[in-house]
């Protein structure tokens, strides 16, 4: 066997911590989002239109995708980034929803430093936050207020998952994902298995070390 320093650094797993979404800013904010809007719906859209359930399947799939991307981190960077992705990609298409129905009751859309928005984007700051902390900007104002701090919302949700998509791209292009690392430790045992042979090792037997010099012209080494 290979001796190994006692200092060493444990090797990685191959298949790296994951989970934990609900520690994750993005799916705090966009569980939030989501009962928000399954409130705003009951309130102020048919419950018979298509909007209803788009908004509410929108404002689901950004929450779910986040969740559903972080427990696939351990096996797939990639697959993680896509999904991350798409919940972005939603929060957007929610964004939208949300402009239009205001643009189309001729409702005013509040600059970012409205008033109301200020407050709304104060309670970022308080501790343990919930749809409980924003439940009286949805179901007790009018629609006006309760679709821009909607809005404000969404907005924070966004960057939130602005920035989670670029930590996600500098992980995968520094780390690689599952299908790398794997990669990389059939290699290391190829050419060990490489190496021994070069060597003159005999099967089955264990060797405590293996020295290679990669200036020997034959490309064996010496074994013991």
């Amino acid at each position: 066997m290979v001796n190994k320093d006692k200092n060493q650094e444990a090797k990685p797993f191959l298949i790296s911590p994951h989970g934990g979404y609900r520690e994750l800013k993005s799916y705090q904010m966009s569980e939030i989002i989501y009962d928000a809007t399954v409130a705003f719906c009951r309130r102020f859209i048919d419950r018979r239109s298509r909007t209803n359930d788009q908004m509410v399947q929108a404002a689901r799939s950004g929450k779910q995708n986040i969740a559903e991307g972080s427990m696939a981190s351990g096996t797939s960077k990639k697959t993680e980034l896509k999904l991350v992705g798409v919940a972005r990609a939603s929060m957007e298409e929610l964004l939208l929803d949300y402009q239009d129905f205001l643009r189309q009751r001729g409702l005013a859309l509040w600059e970012k430093e409205h008033p109301e928005n200020r407050k709304i984007r104060k309670l970022t700051y308080e501790q343990n936050r919930t749809y409980t902390t924003y439940k009286s900007y949805i179901e007790e104002s009018p629609p006006e207020t309760a679709a821009n701090a909607l809005i404000c919302l969404i907005h924070q949700a966004n960057y939130l998952l602005d920035q989670q998509l670029r930590q996600l791209e500098k992980q995968f292009l520094e780390e690689g994902g599952f299908t790398e690392r794997l990669y990389q430790d059939c290699l290391c045992v190829t050419r060990r298995q490489a190496c021994l042979q070069q060597a003159g090792a005999q099967p089955g037997k264990e060797y405590k070390e293996i020295k290679l010099h990669p200036d020997d012209a034959s490309g064996r080494g010496r074994i013991s």
